[in-house]
Order: C-alpha cells, then structure tokens, then sequence
C-alpha cells in the first residue's frame, strides 16, 4: 500500500468514527449530552470536549511542531462547563477540521518526515494511527453513554441485534470486490 493509498483509507475511517459520534449525539435530547452515570464517569460533553482539545493539540501545525502544544491544558479538557449542545458541536466541528486540513497537508514529499509527540519521535503513519485509536476508543464511550441516556429508544448505529444472519447474507450474495468498509454504510448496510 503506498502513502496515498493509506492516506484515502485511513481519512474514511476517521469520516466513519466521525459519524458515529453525530449519529450519536442527533439521538439523545440536548440536556443528555451532559448526563453522567456517576461522578467517576465522564460525561459526552466532556469526552467531546477533550477530544476537541486533542485534535487541536495534535494536528495544529502536525508535521512541524510536537503534538503536545503548550498551550494545551488537558485537565480542564474533562471540567464540566459547556453550556449547550450548540457550544459541543461547534467544538465538535473545530476539532475535525483540524484534523482533515493536517491530512489534506499530508503527501508523498512529506510522509516520511518523523512527527513528535511529547517529544516521541512517530512516523506519519504511527501518529495517525495512534490518534485513530485514540478517538475511536472516545467515540465507543460516547456511543455507550448514548445507549444508556436513550433509555431503550436507542437506534442501532451497525448491525442490529439479531440481523446478523440477513447482513451477512446480503454481503455475501455480492461478488468480491475491492472497497473500503466505510463505503456507502447505510443503517441497513453497516461493518
């Protein structure tokens, strides 16, 4: 797989996570996007709010400054002091922005340049890919803490309980092919 190649899969699946979250958060009532299960627990606007703080954080000026800016203040990432699921979204927004225009400024000339985080040396591809892991494992938490403040109206983002059999059929009635899992994902055709 060559750097562009990579670069075009690895920007579906960080459209996918993406997604997720949105689908996510146009499901709960506004005031649920702050509801916690305790006080240990985070709660979605904060998960969101550090992830915010972290894209920024990370793909301002990506490929010539470490990842850890200092101007970052990560504990207050997780204070409790958005007002509205308005003010979360524009966070939202502003924080995946960043992150498309760092992989948009990604090319063949500069992939193999070393990235820095906190003063680690990582290749393109290891600080990407630690950054995927990274929001894919927020965005579960806010996907769970979703399915919990739903309180049973929850409408499964994949394969719902019980339809795996009809999902795999329909996949497997197709012929092989080469695609990207993310590609046309549709509530009835999911990972």
């Amino acid at each position: 797989m060559d750097s562009i190649e990579y670069l075009e899969g690895i920007k579906k699946q960080f459209e996918y996570y993406k997604s997720l979250g949105e689908k996510t958060m146009a499901q709960i009532p506004d005031e649920k996007v702050f509801w916690q299960y305790n006080d240990d627990c985070n709660n979605i606007a904060m998960i969101i709010k550090h992830l915010w703080g972290n894209m920024k954080s990370r793909w301002t000026n990506f490929l010539t400054e470490d990842g850890e800016k200092e101007w970052r203040q990560r504990d207050t990432e997780f204070a409790n002091d958005i007002s509205s699921k308005e003010e979360l979204i524009n966070k939202w927004d502003e924080g995946w922005q960043c992150l498309f225009d760092a992989l948009a400024s990604i090319d063949k000339n500069n992939f193999d340049q070393p990235v820095y985080i906190r003063n680690i040396e990582h290749s393109v591809t290891e600080a990407i890919n630690r950054q995927l892991a990274h929001y894919s494992y927020h965005i579960g938490q806010i996907v769970y803490i979703g399915k919990m403040a739903t309180q049973g109206h929850w409408q499964s983002l994949s394969i719902p309980k019980g339809a795996s059999q009809t999902f795999n059929k329909k996949r497997f009635a197709r012929p092989k092919h080469k695609a990207h899992y993310t590609d046309k994902l549709t509530k009835d055709d999911s990972n």
